[in-house]
């Protein structure tokens, strides 16, 4: 009747996922925004770079390039915000301490009106 068809398989792909730590890296990152301002920083630039060494480990099993590098823009954009302002008031401060022009009357007198 019909003319047998020989059966082709063709074989699958190896299953990708995402890696675990560049989701966490982004995620964090995002939260560092929110909620988390240092310490999500941190978290987000530390599974960042090692969710870019876990992935071109795995040979192709496991994605998620662009979510590390999300998660370590964000996290490095976050500290930069908070340590920088930081390192500017602490080398002001030694610059007055320095110059003989801090008075520590006019920074801790009016908190002994509350007890200090």
């Amino acid at each position: 009747m019909y003319p047998q068809r020989a059966s082709v398989q063709v074989p699958l792909a190896p299953a990708t996922q995402a890696s675990t730590l560049a989701t966490i890296s982004v995620i964090t990152g995002i939260a560092t925004w929110f909620i988390l301002p240092v310490i999500g920083a941190l978290v987000a630039v530390i599974t960042g770079h090692m969710a870019k060494r876990e992935i071109p480990a795995n040979t192709g099993r496991i994605t998620g390039d662009g979510l590390a590098t999300a998660g370590l823009v964000l996290g490095y954009l976050q500290l930069l915000v908070v340590v920088v302002p930081l390192v500017l008031l602490a080398a002001c401060v030694a610059l007055l301490i320095l110059m003989d022009l801090f008075n520590p009357e006019i920074v801790y007198g009016p908190l002994r009106m509350f007890g200090f």
